[in-house]
């Protein structure tokens, strides 16, 4: 696997910085943007993406699943635009 190496500069930076702050406030808001970057993403949905994602479960759990070609003749007008 390979690590972007900008991407751990970034990061090795940033616990440079978070290290050597003595600030309660800042701290407090970075903790606060790690909760809310941690928040279980399906609270986060309307309750229209949540249905779908649920009837679309139980239509896999009854077996009424279309193939990979009959999915791409439904939409395939979309997919030819793409």
């Amino acid at each position: 696997m390979k690590v972007d190496l900008n991407i751990q500069n970034k990061k090795l930076e940033l616990i440079q910085w978070v290290s050597s702050l003595n600030d309660i406030s800042i701290l407090e808001k970075i903790t606060e943007l790690r909760k809310q970057e941690s928040k279980d993403w399906w609270l986060s949905i309307s309750e229209s993406e949540k249905k779908s994602i649920d009837k679309g479960t139980a239509d896999a759990e009854e077996d009424k699943l279309n193939t990979h070609s009959e999915a791409r003749k439904l939409y395939e007008k979309w997919l030819k635009q793409s």
